[in-house]
């Protein structure tokens, strides 16, 4: 398997000396500029980009990483600079099209060493793929809620038609939600539900608005 592709967008020789000593390891590539960078993101995409904020011919690489995102969006993006502020160091790691880490020059190698290693095996594509299963197990999370609260709510109701059946009278509210440890609310829908499903009689719980519901509670009778 051929080692990863960095590519390194530095124009001090003495710092690219200390990648090549730290990334060994790796195919690195080496250019001056963003806009040297452009042209080789076109001939071959990288694995990782590292990154530098003040370069030759007066480019600025946090002007170059929206750009570098759109072509890019999976490759993780080191920023490594000692002349950012804490603001910029923030803003670049911030937003959709942001950098994975920033790393303050001079650069500790073991730093540097380690941070490669997380990039590479958790950002890019694998944080993509864990971010969508993710989603779907959210899905999958709320469905099984939805089902367990609709058969609740059904179980719930069965019963309030058994109780409500043996009844001559109106029910009680306040009692049907103790019993059910829910809302008197609650207990007013499933009563409209069944009415509308044609399992309890209209006059057994006549059109009442939410107002008059609340304000009655004292008068309800009993079951």
């Amino acid at each position: 398997m051929n080692p990863p592709q960095i590519l390194i967008i530095e124009d001090d020789d003495l710092q690219y000396e200390i990648y090549e000593d730290a990334l060994a390891r790796h195919e690195l590539i080496r250019v001056a500029n963003c806009s040297e960078a452009l042209d080789q993101i076109a001939r071959r995409r990288p694995d990782l980009l590292i990154l530098d904020h003040v370069l030759s011919d007066g480019e600025q690489g946090l002007d170059f990483l929206p750009e570098f995102k759109e072509l890019l969006p999976f490759v993780p993006i080191i920023i490594a600079s000692g002349a950012l502020e804490v603001h910029q160091q923030m803003a670049a790691l911030q937003g959709p099209r942001r950098a994975h880490y920033c790393l303050t020059k001079p650069v500790d190698i073991r730093t540097l060493r380690s941070t490669v290693e997380t990039a590479l095996k958790e950002c890019g594509e694998q944080e993509a793929v864990r971010q969508f299963e993710a989603l779907e197990r959210s899905h999958r999370i709320d469905a099984l809620d939805l089902f367990s609260r609709s058969t609740d709510r059904l179980s719930r109701q069965n019963r309030i038609l058994q109780a409500v059946g043996r009844s001559p009278g109106r029910p009680n509210i306040s009692s049907l939600a103790r019993q059910f440890c829910v809302a008197r609310r609650t207990i007013i829908r499933d009563l409209q539900e069944l009415i509308r499903r044609g399992q309890l009689k209209p006059e057994v719980y006549p059109e009442w608005d939410d107002a008059r519901g609340c304000a009655s509670e004292g008068e309800d009778r009993g079951v």
